[in-house]
């Protein structure tokens, strides 16, 4: 049986908690994107993706690959809670020898597809995965989360163009549109709109819709699943830092830890939600 919309919304809420507790005990790390794109993460894992934890090298599972890697703590949260490793070890996060690094390695975890952290390389590399699985007969599907400051990414543009020339209908691109880079608005840096119209051009299926909408999440998750002739781009509108109020749509926390008494503060509002949660509202 799939999880209930409950279930994922209680779960993503409990590592909401763990990412604003991993990086405020390493002092470092990027909460506010980790907390917009928590949401689509959990869908994903939880509802979507075939995969196992107990044979993370199954070769039919789908892959995900996050593009975006600096957004390591959502990812290593689903990771512990779907059962590849410990949710101790959450703790580790960037320590000096954790395996839990500030972005994903390979080698080092299960459940990691690929190395990342080098913006605008995740959509190629899914891309080539895609067309693998293809080659090889396999019916697995290729998942790949792209931040909205990495779409200024000429690389990207050009697995686009690529993806949407070959039909490549096993693969799925999400935007975290969160709105916010590093530097302060997205669209003060380089504008990027209209994102649909532009991806639609390119030969892809493109969906928009709130990616805080669990509803809409698995709706869209669906519908790239049944498109077939072409790759499916879900435009996914974010809010950064979402679910802690000070850390929402504030750019100082793209790449800023929680102080001790910020944390504490954070973990209260989201201990109220997950209380909400339980309560059905």
């Amino acid at each position: 049986m799939p999880p209930s919309i409950k279930e994922i919304e209680k779960t993503a809420c409990q590592i909401r908690k763990e990412i604003v507790k991993m990086t405020n005990k390493a002092q470092s790390g990027h909460p506010g994107g980790s907390l917009s794109a928590i949401d689509i993460v959990a869908c994903l894992f939880m509802a979507e993706m075939k995969h196992d934890p107990k044979n993370p090298g199954w070769e039919e599972r789908d892959r995900f690959v996050l593009s975006k890697g600096h957004a390591s703590p959502a990812l290593y949260g689903i990771l512990a809670f779907e059962g590849y490793f410990p949710k101790e070890e959450l703790m580790t996060f960037r320590q000096l020898g954790s395996r839990l690094q500030g972005h994903p390695e390979k080698l080092m975890l299960p459940g990691v597809e690929i190395t990342t952290g080098s913006l605008g390389q995740g959509l190629s590399v899914a891309n080539g995965m895609a067309l693998g699985l293809k080659l090889r007969g396999l019916g697995g599907r290729v998942y790949c989360l792209i931040g909205d400051g990495e779409m200024q990414e000429g690389q990207v543009w050009e697995a686009i163009q690529s993806a949407g020339h070959r039909g490549t209908d096993n693969l799925c691109a999400i935007l975290d549109r969160n709105r916010l880079q590093i530097d302060g608005k997205v669209e003060d840096i380089k504008k990027e709109e209209p994102i649909v119209e532009k991806l639609a051009a390119f030969g892809w299926n493109a969906i928009r819709i709130d990616g805080h909408d669990y509803r809409a999440i698995l709706e869209a998750l669906k519908a790239a699943r049944e498109t077939k002739g072409k790759p499916t781009f879900i435009v996914a509108d974010t809010v950064k830092g979402k679910g802690v109020s000070f850390m929402e749509n504030n750019v100082d926390f793209h790449g800023k830890a929680a102080t001790d008494e910020e944390c504490r503060k954070a973990l209260e509002e989201l201990d109220g939600r997950l209380e909400m949660i339980e309560k059905g509202n």
